[in-house]
């Protein structure tokens, strides 16, 4: 995690968010706080009566938001519209059918470079089974990743979902694409409408 490399948490947001901006009372979950930027990006995007759910598995990070660092991201925790949670996020998923309108990943590194080998649940055929029954009909599943992954892409697939992604940069002055988000939804025609989407 760092402050200077944030462009790739603020289009996580972007791209989870694009159907549901105009909706009234939009539910989201956010996995993974970090330093606030997807949060905060959330936020802004949707209107005053939405509700931000954010799972966060280490309390000292949710501490350090609240009290060192939420200057970087105009102090998030504080909206009324979010509630965190302090827990896995699979817990969460596993209790929320059909609850909400987004879910945004970004927990470990995505789907194909994990530094702890328990998140793989999360992007198995049954983890992204648990995700999308914790969808409403016309939510959308956004996944932060550092790369494509030809097997995740599969494993969508083999779901009978429908999925593209997209390259972003890490930062917003870089030229290089260097990070992904994956964007999985039912229904093809309720995924993002952008020209620079990869579509499977």
């Amino acid at each position: 995690m760092t402050s200077r490399e944030y462009e790739s948490e603020l289009e996580l947001a972007r791209l989870g968010c694009d159907r549901i901006k105009a909706k009234p009372r939009a539910k989201v979950l956010i996995a993974g706080l970090g330093l606030g930027f997807t949060l905060r990006e959330t936020l802004d995007l949707l209107g005053p009566q939405a509700k931000v759910i954010v799972a966060e598995l280490l309390p000292e990070l949710i501490k350090w938001n609240r009290d060192h660092l939420g200057h970087l991201t105009d102090y998030p925790l504080h909206d009324r519209r979010v509630v965190v949670k302090s827990r896995d996020v699979r817990h969460v998923i596993r209790e929320s059918p059909a609850t909400f309108d987004a879910i945004l990943l970004d927990v470990d590194n995505g789907p194909n470079a994990m530094t702890y080998g328990g998140n793989a649940q999360l992007y198995s055929p049954a983890g992204i089974r648990l995700a999308m029954q914790a969808l409403r009909p016309e939510g959308c599943l956004a996944i932060w990743a550092v790369g494509i992954d030809a097997h995740f892409k599969r494993t969508v697939q083999r779901e009978g979902l429908y999925t593209c992604y997209f390259r972003v940069r890490a930062h917003k002055n870089s030229k290089a694409l260097s990070r992904c988000v994956w964007v999985v939804t039912r229904q093809r025609q309720l995924l993002p409408f952008r020209d620079d989407a990869k579509h499977s």
